[in-house]
């Protein structure tokens, strides 16, 4: 749940809560092998999104509980810095 905080430019987030990412490779297997491997045994929802026209990159959405502002970075930074992945948005 997002709440609007005194700041314009800044939402506040509730914690913990659900938080989507799209992780982008050109590999989808690898890019799910990398998912499981960040996220361990924390339990998540990952469905295919789109693919690029040439059919290089594949996008999936990636759900999941965050249970706070580190650990929703810190997702975000071990998808972005593993070989599979090109890039998470």
């Amino acid at each position: 749940m997002m709440i609007l905080s005194g700041s314009p430019d800044k939402a506040e987030i509730e914690y913990p809560c659900s938080w989507n990412y799209k992780v982008i490779g050109i590999d989808a297997v690898a890019v799910k092998n990398a998912v499981a491997e960040v996220l361990g045994g924390q339990p998540y929802i990952l469905t295919p999104s789109r693919s690029s026209s040439g059919g290089k990159y594949h996008s999936l959405n990636l759900e999941t509980v965050v249970e706070s502002e580190v650990r929703r970075n810190a997702i975000y930074a071990a998808l972005k810095s593993h070989a599979a992945v090109k890039m998470v948005l």
